[in-house]
């Protein structure tokens, strides 16, 4: 039998992790991702008491947190648990939705910037096309960045999460650390 060896989305068999000047990325292979759709009739849950956000929003609690990508319809992240997954606890805590796992399709990537929201709103509007100033923390959203489809989601002033096709990973990250490294260009 061969012997497999896991791989990450960017190739390596541990994430990858980069700062530049006061922006740090790093890859996140650890995040569990479950999409949850409501089926026709149902009420909208509260699974494993997470509130699910409307429009717009993004919500964290319980060791989850939630995104909103369409009407009846969210995205479930719970890091750490790539391996173990979420979709069972999902289905059981919202037995009226459908529960998909979206774990091994897509790629995410955090971005930290210290105590300041300032580089990340920077960074912001050099990626994508939003009002940086008005996606503050507790917003997502579903963007183009240059040819690809991503969620952009604010965790919090100092915290940005990226989450794209895992097909694009690669491409991704440069586009991100191409922006990130112009930014700090021209701050010396």
């Amino acid at each position: 039998m061969t012997d497999l060896t896991p791989m990450t989305a960017l190739g390596g068999q541990s994430a990858r992790v980069q700062t530049l000047g006061t922006l740090s990325l790093s890859e996140t292979p650890d995040l569990a991702l479950a999409s949850l759709s409501l089926r026709r009739g149902a009420v909208q849950p509260v699974p494993m008491g997470l509130p699910l956000p409307g429009p717009g929003g993004w919500t964290a609690g319980q060791g989850l947190s939630a995104f909103w990508t369409g009407p009846g319809q969210w995205m479930i992240e719970a890091p750490g648990r790539a391996e173990t997954g979420i979709e069972q606890a999902l289905k059981q805590a919202a037995p009226d939705c459908s529960v998909t796992d979206q774990t091994d399709g897509f790629a995410a990537i955090e971005i930290t910037s210290g105590a300041s929201g300032a580089p990340i709103r920077a960074l912001l509007e050099k990626l994508v096309n939003l009002d940086a100033a008005g996606f503050g923390p507790g917003s997502a959203t579903r963007t183009g960045l240059e040819h690809m489809t991503v969620f952009v989601i604010r965790r919090a002033e100092d915290r940005l999460a990226l989450i794209g096709m895992r097909s694009l990973a690669g491409s991704l990250w440069h586009a991100v650390e191409r922006a990130a490294q112009h930014l700090q260009e021209g701050t010396q």
